[in-house]
């Protein structure tokens, strides 16, 4: 059984990701930050289909408390599968913030930049030890990187930074046969940055090409499928998942 660590599962295109791993034969650890019981949810739905999956606290915010959760993942390893590594890292966990570059503060900043960039390279860096040769890694990117929407600058730059980080790991983890690669979604109904009132997500069907916002089962399918053996020789690459947004 291949694992794969999905972080900020407990709701939304992360919850929408573990289920539908678990769902082709994966195991998951689930992690949450401040909703221990939306992950716990999500645990119950892998397990009361027959998959296996466990929830852990990880703040990606905050790279002090990584080596501490690099330890929890080695005992729940051998624990509940009787392994020593993991397969795949999905580095998911985030959020929104709608500010013009005019009001932004430092501290918004920053809190943007730990999360989005800092923490998915110091955790990969971290648990890349316990990952088993022939891995893969799939770090959540966005459209916002592609096209410039007013009030998500500095969410934009950092996705836009992972973006660049996915080549990068790619290059430097192939001598172990680990891919790298990032999937960038368009207008999804989340509730990132608040979620969607019916004005808001009339405008964004308006700008995507299909005439209306995506579901997240629409991009966990794709990361699901992604880490499947049958799209082996896809990395390196950007995927934006966004049924032609602003094109």
């Amino acid at each position: 059984m291949k694992i794969v660590i999905v972080t900020g599962s407990s709701r939304g295109l992360g919850a929408s990701t573990a289920i539908q791993c678990a769902e082709r034969g994966m195991g998951v650890i689930v992690t949450y930050n401040s909703n221990p019981e939306k992950a716990g949810e999500v645990v119950s739905a892998i397990t009361a289909n027959g998959g296996k999956a466990v929830a852990l606290k990880l703040d990606v915010g905050k790279s002090s408390s990584f080596a501490e959760f690099r330890d929890a993942v080695s005992v729940k390893l051998q624990a509940i599968w009787g392994r020593e590594t993991f397969d795949y890292l999905v580095n998911n966990a985030g959020y929104g913030l709608f500010n013009p570059i005019a009001t932004v503060t430092e501290e918004q900043f920053d809190g943007l930049f730990n999360v989005h960039l800092k923490g998915p390279f110091f955790l990969t860096q971290i648990l890349l030890p316990l990952m088993e040769d022939g891995g893969h890694i799939v770090n959540m990117t966005s459209a916002t990187s592609r096209v410039a929407t007013a009030g998500v600058a500095p969410y934009a730059a950092f996705k836009g930074g992972l973006e660049v980080l996915t080549r990068y790991m790619a290059k430097e983890f192939g001598e172990r046969r680990i891919r790298a690669n990032s999937i960038a979604p368009g207008a999804i109904r989340t509730e990132l940055g608040g979620g969607l009132n019916d004005e808001f997500e009339a405008m964004l069907a308006g700008q995507t090409a299909l005439g209306r916002v995506g579901e997240p089962e629409e991009i966990g399918g794709v990361i699901a499928s992604l880490l499947s053996e049958e799209n082996r020789w896809i990395n390196a690459q950007n995927i934006e998942v966004g049924g032609g947004y602003i094109i």
